[in-house]
């Protein structure tokens, strides 16, 4: 058997200034054409637990069993800023030590591809065909119509409906279509009921992390959504005050439970979320999550509730692949590339865990594959690509809407502001952030 090489990659790096000084590699990269007879060393990062690290290194064991010249040193993290801080320093080093495969996320894509570090994927096409993603999977990996990375796969926002909890506060299940007052109704019944969980938790109308359907409201309010394709804010102050008026009589009605439960749930990992416990009926999130949303009952996925005509919901890329740009290797990293995502044996072992797959060849081998809550992640999946919007990319100054969105959200569930006060700081801090 072969011996796995790995190296772990130590969190611990100072962050470092990118800055586009010409010292990174070619758009073509380095290494001239490639040789099967040549024996060639790649490096790939990802983020991820221990068990992604396991089952990606089953994929690549599939790989040097095809390609015996091809040696592939895995440098996995646990988080994705250790991958991110690691990668700066390399970058603003010229991009030598950067690994030649690396998983991006948010605007990471863009920010890289602006600055050069990425390597064009239409210079190594031979090896990477990238013909067959939807448009709207590759917007936050295009900069200047050049492509520099293409989607793991696709996660949208969904409803989670906990059916065994409606049918015992006597309350009628949600249906497609249903509006926030419906919703604001059918939760204030159920948390006003006297329900508890099997461990004698009461049970909530709603289980709430403003992050995960903020930007889903936006877009039932903005033909843009939260941003524009300028890099922008998308939606005024007044806008988002809508949504604060609509948590604080979500409190005021018994929906919501007490505004110290809501933010200490924010950070709570899926397994210990209070809808996950069965002490909430409806909670919002990410169609990935519905795996772990299942053990609560039965639970159902439905389109979030809309007063407008759109539904404000998009397939977003759960992350991206991207090459190097100054690999010495650049054909052999493509290869590698389009075999985590386009190779039917690894798509066999990867199946939905980083979402579900855009490329419609690959989307064909993982489908008759899943099973129970994972094959209606994928069904509410295929809805959305009929019914969603396309979302412009989040500009990198984006990057603090959670945790301001959050801060806002506790001063008004606090009343130390109203919503057209939390609102219109909300819209100037963004705003900033996006200069």
């Amino acid at each position: 058997m072969r011996t796995r090489r790995s190296r772990a990659v130590v969190g611990t790096v100072a962050a470092a200034t990118l800055v586009l000084s010409g010292c990174f590699g070619s758009s073509g990269g380095g290494g001239g054409e490639y040789d099967p007879d040549e024996e060639i060393e790649l490096e790939i990062s990802w983020w991820g637990d221990d068990d992604r690290a396991r089952l990606f290194a089953e994929v690549i064991d599939l790989f040097e069993d095809e390609y015996p010249n091809i040696t592939v040193v895995e440098t996995p993290v646990g988080a994705p800023d250790d991958l991110f801080n690691r990668l700066a320093t390399d970058f603003a080093g010229g991009g030598d030590t950067a690994p030649d495969v690396f998983a991006l996320g948010g605007a990471k894509p863009q920010e890289y591809g602006e600055l050069g570090a990425l390597l064009d994927l239409s210079t190594v096409s031979d090896q990477l065909d990238t013909s067959k993603y939807p448009e709207f999977s590759l917007t936050s990996a295009l900069v200047d119509d050049t492509l520099y990375g293409l989607p793991t796969g696709g996660n949208a926002t969904a409803a989670f409906i906990n059916v065994g909890l409606f049918e015992e506060a006597g309350v009628t299940v949600p249906e497609a279509g249903w509006t926030w007052d419906e919703l604001v109704e059918a939760a204030a019944t159920i948390g006003n009921a006297g329900l508890t969980n099997a461990e004698g938790n009461a049970v909530y109308g709603l289980d709430l992390r403003i992050q995960d359907i903020l930007g889903t409201y936006a877009a039932q309010l903005s033909d843009v959504g939260m941003y524009d394709w300028d890099g922008t804010l998308g939606v005024d102050a007044a806008q988002i005050a809508t949504w604060y008026e609509l948590e604080a009589r979500l409190l005021e009605e018994g929906a919501l439970p007490d505004p110290s439960i809501v933010t200490a749930n924010w950070q709570l990992p899926p397994d210990q979320q209070p809808f996950t416990l069965g002490q909430a009926a409806i909670t919002f999130g990410y169609t990935n999550l519905m795996s772990a949303y299942s053990a609560a009952g039965d639970v159902q996925m439905l389109l979030p509730p809309t007063d407008t005509e759109l539904s404000g919901i998009a397939l977003l890329p759960s992350a991206f692949w991207s090459i190097n740009a100054a690999s010495e290797h650049p054909q052999a990293a493509a290869m590698l590339l389009d075999w985590f995502l386009h190779e039917p044996k690894a798509a066999e072992l990867i199946l939905d865990t980083r979402g579900v797959p855009f490329n419609p060849d690959t989307l064909a081998v993982v489908s008759p594959l899943l099973e129970g809550p994972a094959q209606t992640a994928a069904e509410y999946v295929g809805v959305i690509f009929e019914e969603g919007v396309v979302a412009p990319p989040q500009p990198a100054g984006g990057a603090i809407m959670n945790e301001l969105s959050q801060r806002m959200e506790t001063e008004v569930l606090f009343g130390r502001m109203t919503p057209d006060e939390a609102a219109a700081q909300w819209v100037d801090e963004l705003a900033a952030a996006l200069e």
